[in-house]
């Protein structure tokens, strides 16, 4: 039976260890739902300039509108603030469901989310009731039909209850030898699912910083006692064994060449492994700008050589870029300015870049016109993955009053990170 659900049939008991809302609470305590909206009609900061709801239910199968009321009495502003967020049932009230088993749905997921965001503020006695058309979720049949008028009335109390604090806290396996302390976890502290998570992610952190790519937490305890309201939480960590980086396998390059790629990640074979280092291999990559992401992966086991493979996938961007633009004064004429780009030039990520701007047309004649130009050229990793070549000229042709003015500027470098 869910949480919630032996909730609000009474059936608490001290000592209970938390069932699976928890964990959910854990999964989402940093990320609530969200559904995106589709824009039919035509509003300008928020008005409505033409169009019509009725052209946003187009799309949606059986439209049922809705009106949700969240009631929170013994919750205080800033818990029903973060209630309110938590459901979908009120960040979408103005957009209808798909009939009414689509409300149901959406009304049974909502419930959910709600008991999360309790535990995630350590309310681990709440009760959240929900009612459609004035009759308790659990007691409608599947094939459900609001017939009435719309939009449907949807009710949804809530008992916070009391915040728990922390009680009795035990790192065991190979986190044995830490501090509790040290990752957040106090007696008589923060018991919201988001502390316990976050502890989870610094312990298993920690590990990994010695080089342990397959620290992970192995099982959690987590037990509420109602008659204390404290939180008790056992969490049993295997450090796995220090490793070096395997084979980098990069997937998802078209026009980029993908052995360069690896050599840019910089994970050199049989090196200790350090989650900081494959931190900044993605980020040297995105600066490469030629993706749109890059998301590193870890294998879950190691090597024959006990080494830790590494996955890289990659999205890439379009490789050319331009843009023009114009200036107008009745003093100096009209501007014309533009630029050309490519990222991946000659397929390593080399940059090219082409600028021009004219100005004074109109003011001035044909030869006293203003000319400005530059190209620039960068190429990555020339003698590691952290370095750059870059070379540019720009050249200025102007026409003041009392003279004319040409320059040629030129620069280039090696720079390294």
């Amino acid at each position: 039976m869910p949480a919630h659900e032996e909730q609000m049939s009474g059936g608490r008991a001290p000592g209970r260890a938390l069932p699976r809302a928890l964990l959910l609470a854990m999964m989402c305590s940093t990320a609530l739902l969200a559904e995106s909206r589709p824009a039919a009609a035509f509003e300008l900061f928020g008005i409505k300039l033409w169009g019509s709801s009725s052209d946003e239910d187009a799309d949606i199968v059986d439209p049922l509108r809705y009106a949700v009321t969240i009631n929170a009495p013994d919750a205080d502003k800033d818990l029903v603030k973060k209630l309110e967020n938590a459901s979908a049932l009120k960040s979408d009230e103005e957009r209808p469901v798909s009939g009414s088993l689509g409300l149901m749905a959406k009304a049974r997921s909502d419930r959910e989310q709600l008991v999360a965001a309790l535990y995630a503020d350590a309310r681990y006695e709440g009760v959240v009731t929900v009612t459609i058309d004035g009759k308790p979720l659990d007691d409608l049949p599947p094939d459900a039909e609001f017939k009435g008028p719309q939009p449907v009335p949807v009710a949804i109390d809530i008992v916070s209850g009391p915040k728990f604090t922390l009680g009795n806290i035990h790192l065991e396996g190979d986190a044995a030898g830490l501090m509790s302390a040290d990752y957040g976890l106090i007696a008589g502290g923060d018991a919201g699912s988001g502390a316990v998570l976050k502890a989870e992610a610094l312990i298993v952190r920690a590990l990994k910083e010695e080089g342990r790519p397959l620290a992970k937490v192995t099982d959690r305890q987590i037990v509420a006692d109602h008659a204390t309201s404290t939180l008790d939480v056992t969490l049993t960590v295997a450090a796995g064994p220090v490793a070096g980086y395997g084979d980098t396998t990069v997937e998802g390059t078209e026009k980029v060449d993908r052995d360069f790629t690896e050599y840019m990640t910089g994970l050199k074979r049989g090196r200790q492994y350090s989650p900081q280092e494959i931190s900044d291999a993605r980020d040297r990559l995105l600066a490469l700008e030629v993706f749109n992401s890059v998301t590193f992966k870890e294998a879950d086991k190691l090597d024959a050589d006990g080494n830790i493979p590494i996955g890289v996938q990659v999205s890439e961007r379009k490789p050319r870029y331009f843009g023009v633009g114009g200036t107008f004064s009745n003093t100096e004429g009209l501007g014309l300015e533009g630029y050309w780009g490519h990222r991946n030039l000659f397929g390593r990520a080399e940059k090219l870049r082409i600028d021009g701007k004219i100005s004074g047309i109109g003011s001035n004649d044909l030869s006293e016109l203003n000319y400005n130009a530059g190209i620039m050229f960068e190429k990555p990793g020339v003698i590691g993955p952290a370095s750059k070549f870059f070379a540019s000229v720009k050249t200025v042709l102007e026409h003041p009053d009392a003279y004319d003015h040409f320059s040629v500027k030129g620069s280039t470098g090696l720079s390294y990170e």
